[in-house]
């Protein structure tokens, strides 16, 4: 059994035949799915896609790329949508990206990304933490944040640099692989990935972005999580089937609440 630990559902490359999106991911042993927010104001929509398909869970929060878009909402609103359904295990996407010249400014970001982490205190899950082009703000937010009282989270999709990967594991957080970890030129990143304890190693999609080889160039699905999974086993130097194990019970020691509704429970 393999969980695709951030996938986005609810994208419009999904609308038409979101039914077989998740057949072709059982198909391929991906028996669980998150799909992850990017605004607030779409938990409706996160949560109805949950609770019509026993696969899936969801997470509340609000993207960097959304942080001028939702630069304001209050914490306890944030744990108060991720408390109503039990479907709802985790916060955010949320976090750190100056990819871009046009990114809400970094104050804005870090001032939701610093609400997500209240959140996730207030909620008592785990949050999902976006970092891209700012790990040393990032590296000083979270030592921040967990020097004052601790929270859980994930790395996603992980393509930052080793000193956060390591920062990270310090702080008690696990690191989420994707696709990334199967390009050729992925070096480095592999490197890191060795040096992740096993006991903080997800596995995860980011679809329908990255996906991995050999289906790259094409929109990426949860099934193509066993893909990202093999490869990065074999970077492991582990067996496909302890890759799987591992990850698995990763995810729901991170992800605690969603062992109550696990795959296939109504």
């Amino acid at each position: 059994m393999l969980i695709d630990s951030h996938c986005h559902l609810d994208f419009p490359d999904f609308s038409a035949d979101l039914p077989g999106v998740i057949a072709r991911a059982r198909a391929a042993g991906v028996t669980g799915m998150l799909t992850i927010a990017t605004r607030v104001a779409k938990a409706d929509t996160y949560r109805a896609i949950a609770e019509a398909h026993p696969e899936v869970w969801y997470t509340v929060g609000t993207h960097p790329h959304g942080a001028a878009e939702e630069p304001d909402v209050a914490a306890e609103t944030i744990a108060g949508l991720a408390q109503a359904s039990p479907r709802c295990v985790g916060i955010g996407e949320a976090g750190l990206d100056y990819h871009y010249a046009d990114a809400a400014p970094e104050a804005v970001q870090e001032r939701v990304l610093r609400a997500h982490i209240a959140a996730s205190r207030l909620a008592g899950v785990p949050l999902v933490i976006h970092a891209r082009d700012a790990d040393d703000h990032m590296e000083r937010v979270l030592a921040d944040e967990m020097g004052r009282a601790p929270f859980r989270a994930v790395l996603h999709c992980f393509s930052s640099g080793r000193r956060l990967a390591e920062a990270g594991v310090e702080l008690g957080l696990y690191v989420s692989f994707s696709g990334i970890v199967t390009f050729r030129r992925s070096h480095d990143l592999r490197d890191i990935a060795r040096a992740v304890p096993r006991d903080r190693i997800l596995v995860e999609t980011d679809a329908p972005f990255l996906a991995p080889e050999p289906h790259r160039g094409r929109t990426n699905e949860p099934a193509y999580t066993a893909d990202t999974a093999r490869s990065l086993a074999e970077t492991l130097g582990l067996p496909a089937g302890d890759l799987a194990r591992i990850t698995t019970a990763n995810f729901f020691t991170l992800f605690d609440k969603a062992a109550g509704t696990t795959p296939g429970a109504a």
